[in-house]
């Protein structure tokens, strides 16, 4: 089973990775990039995961084009988090789930985040809220998760790079297959 859901995951990046969505590199490359930075960083292998999958969700019923092209946000976050759920472990999906939140944050405690932010981010940053209230900010730093998605998210920041060449998707099949494997419960 475990197997099935990477496989899925390959052809989800087949099918979308070259997509761009605004940005300067591809979904796929920025993907690897994220991955790549967290590997650097001697992240979790989960949190590895989380950075490659983050934006799994822009994939899902036009959630990647929406702020550019319909001038809303497409929640690709919590569908992501909701198509990885059942395959992944929180520590995978939680970092994937609240990475828009931890923009907004990143943009409400660290002066001039938000505009070193690329043009796509900045677009949707609007969209999905801005800065966070003093509420939202601290039902943010109350997250479980809170301290991985503000690190992945400077990740996906980072990636963003288009000479930028890293290993291959293939490079983390056995990651995602293991991370996987360790989330199925027996029947």
């Amino acid at each position: 089973m475990s197997a099935s859901i990477v496989d899925r995951i390959f052809d989800t990046f087949e099918q979308h990775g070259a997509e761009r969505y605004g940005e300067d590199v591809t979904q796929l490359q920025h993907a690897l990039q994220a991955a790549e930075l967290a590997r650097q960083d001697d992240a979790p292998e989960t949190l590895v995961a989380a950075a490659l999958l983050h934006d799994i969700g822009q994939f899902v019923g036009g959630a990647g084009d929406a702020a550019e092209l319909q001038d809303r946000d497409g929640r690709h976050e919590t569908l992501g988090a909701a198509l990885l759920a059942a395959h992944f472990a929180p520590a995978v999906t939680e970092p994937v789930r609240l990475h828009v939140a931890a923009k907004r944050y990143l943009a409400t405690v660290r002066p001039g985040y938000a505009e070193a932010l690329s043009g796509a981010s900045l677009l949707s940053f609007g969209l999905q809220g801005g800065v966070m209230s003093a509420a939202e900010r601290a039902d943010f730093e109350a997250e479980p998760h809170f301290a991985a998605a503000v690190r992945m998210r400077l990740y996906d920041d980072g990636g963003k790079h288009a000479d930028w060449t890293v290993p291959s998707l293939e490079s983390h099949r056995a990651l995602l297959v293991r991370l996987s494997a360790a989330n199925q419960h027996p029947a």
